[in-house]
């Protein structure tokens, strides 16, 4: 099973959609600012990868955040904010067979599809 998490109006998970289509790779779409987040997926993704690699701080909802807050996350607060505001999330977010990536990279891709 994979599912693609992410948003549909950004251009990084368009393009990640695109490369699975091509490559003839089934995957579900789980548009997380419509359908929102579990705190076990935050979890999970923060587990595996490391909460500063799933958190985007390039992202225009990072920047509207209070200084004072964005200064004073720590762990257990980070991941609460991710399950609120989901766009604050690097996209796109792939699950496939037990593995995570964040992000995407075409020979990355490859190689986790052996592709």
């Amino acid at each position: 099973m994979t599912t693609l998490y992410g948003i549909s109006n950004c251009d990084t998970v368009r393009k990640t959609r695109k490369w699975l289509e091509s490559n003839g790779i089934a995957f579900e779409f789980h548009d997380f600012r419509k359908e929102g987040l579990t705190r076990a997926q935050v979890d999970r993704w923060c587990d595996d990868q490391g909460s500063q690699i799933v958190l985007n701080k390039r992202g225009t909802t990072w920047r509207q955040l209070p200084v004072e807050q964005r200064d004073n996350l720590d762990e257990e607060s980070l991941r609460a904010l991710l399950v609120e505001h989901p766009t604050l999330i690097k996209r796109p977010v792939l699950e496939h067979n037990g593995t995570i990536r964040v992000g995407f990279k075409a020979e990355d891709y490859a190689g986790l599809f052996g592709v």
